[in-house]
């Protein structure tokens, strides 16, 4: 298991990559400026999505990710 720090760098490395490092800062920035319940949001994001389209589609973007 990760410890709480190794998620917050591997996360921020993954936010940094995706959006760069100012637009990462700026995500979290957000984040933390409002009240933000993110099971909430998840259920909202794709509510015609399974779990199991959600976790394929993650796991195609990880692949792609590592390929470039």
């Amino acid at each position: 298991m990760k410890t709480d720090t190794e998620i917050k760098l591997e996360g921020f490395k993954v936010l940094s990559g995706a959006l760069g490092e100012v637009e990462a800062e700026k995500f979290i920035a957000l984040i933390k400026r409002e009240p933000f319940d993110y099971t909430n949001w998840q259920r909202k994001l794709w509510p015609e999505k399974s779990v199991e389209d959600i976790s394929k589609a993650a796991m195609q973007s990880r692949q792609l990710m590592e390929n470039q």
